[in-house]
């Protein structure tokens, strides 16, 4: 009996353990990550690493200021760790030459991968046209720190022609380029005739037409749009043509070398020793001022109002000589670092872990934080991004060159005039 009795009690003790053990099994079981996000999710395991497309120029006229965006990007991750949401970032680096196709066979090569979390570029804004377009209908998000064209964002506070959702950048848009060469020209130098040179691109069409509108509407004309072809060398059809318009100034925001074909062919010709010279940021650039010399004297240049000196400025000018032994070529790579720390942010803002260790990330969501992205600390400045996709708060310079031999620094050092867009 008794031992009969100790199996029941046994038994019996059994029963009422696993009754007990149900419910907490139950309450400790892993429910799965579901995605319910429109555009939907990038899933992860455990160890997988985070990937980022990176869009850039990396050969040709613009290579510097492509690998000073890679740059940039670089610089903002060393400084999480190299990582993102706990996971090492991986980069899959692609080069777009600078040209529309570039962009989009490069943004095709980067969305092919499923596992790509967001995109980072592009270098110039006729390829960021393209893989803009790629990117958004992928469903993945882009963030610039270089591209600056009016028709990638925003024109008179409308939806430009080649916006496309999920594109944001944090260089200035250069919608007020323009503008401020005209009211420089108009109120400042008192000029009343002026001519265009463009090359055909959106972002060299966007700048002069930008130009024309303020020109003229200040009470100005502008007696001839010219355009040229990208890559011409002979400019004297072109300076004939504003020879015989009669313009007192052609403002020409021109890459190199038909930048500085133009600038080298107008000097030597009798007929313009009198016309004023003004381009734009892309030939605020020390390569430039070394290849012209003398040529480039007294002429004018717009471009971004340089951030302004700042403890968090020059810890990163610092970090950049590092790492890199050079010293940056330009101011661009600040926006570089600002637009991947904004990325970065909005990453780990609704990056999801679940409880296996696999992270999730909601691409309209990722979208939806870069949208909402208001009072960045950036190195730039205070960042607050528009429906649009423009983060920066657009202020522009007018500098001329004094003296070649002080170099780029000399040529920012010399600002003449300033025109921000609440003005």
């Amino acid at each position: 009996m008794k031992k009969g009795g100790c199996l029941l009690l046994v038994a019996g003790v059994s029963a009422l353990a696993a009754a007990l053990f149900i419910p907490f099994a139950r309450k400790a079981a892993v429910s799965p990550f579901v995605c319910a996000d429109p555009l939907g999710c990038l899933d992860l395991a455990p160890e997988e690493p985070l990937k980022l497309g990176v869009i850039e120029s990396l050969t040709g006229k613009v290579a510097t200021l492509g690998q000073e965006q890679v740059r940039g990007l670089e610089l903002a991750l060393a400084r999480r760790g190299g990582k993102l949401s706990g996971r090492t970032v991986a980069l899959q680096i692609e080069d777009s030459g600078c040209t529309p196709e570039g962009g989009a066979n490069a943004a095709l090569r980067i969305t092919a991968d499923p596992k790509i979390a967001a995109v980072f570029g592009t270098t110039c804004s006729c390829d960021a046209a393209t893989a803009a377009k790629v990117v958004s209908q992928a469903g993945l998000s882009m963030i610039s720190g270089n591209n600056s064209a009016p028709y990638l964002t925003a024109l008179c506070g409308l939806k430009a022609p080649s916006w496309q959702d999920g594109y944001l950048r944090t260089a200035p848009n250069e919608e007020f380029s323009g503008p401020t060469a005209a009211r420089f020209a108009h109120e400042k130098l008192g000029l009343r005739l002026a001519a265009t040179v463009d090359d055909g691109d959106i972002y060299t069409t966007g700048l002069t037409g930008g130009f024309k509108k303020e020109f003229e509407r200040l009470g100005g004309k502008v007696v001839l749009s010219a355009t040229i072809d990208k890559g011409d060398v002979d400019m004297a059809p072109v300076l004939t043509a504003v020879t015989n318009s009669g313009a007192d100034l052609v403002f020409f925001p021109l890459f190199q070398p038909e930048g500085n074909n133009l600038l080298l062919a107008a000097r030597k010709s009798p007929d313009l020793q009198n016309l004023v010279l003004m381009s734009d940021g892309s030939l605020i650039d020390a390569t430039f001022i070394a290849a012209v010399g003398q040529a480039a004297v007294g002429m004018y240049f717009v471009g971004p109002t340089p951030p302004p000196d700042s403890p968090e400025l020059a810890r990163l000018r610092d970090e950049y000589q590092t790492r890199y032994r050079e010293a940056p070529p330009t101011e661009y790579y600040a926006n570089a670092f600002d637009a991947a720390a904004i990325l970065c942010d909005a990453i780990e803002k609704t990056a999801v872990t679940d409880p296996s260790g696999g992270l999730h990330l909601p691409r309209q969501a990722l979208r939806d934080a870069l949208y909402a992205t208001a009072g960045h600390r950036g190195v730039t400045g205070r960042l607050t991004c528009d429906r649009f996709g423009d983060c920066a708060r657009p202020s522009f310079n007018v500098l001329t060159l004094r003296d070649p031999a002080c170099g780029i620094e000399g040529l920012k050092a010399n600002p003449v005039f300033t025109f921000a867009a609440d003005q």
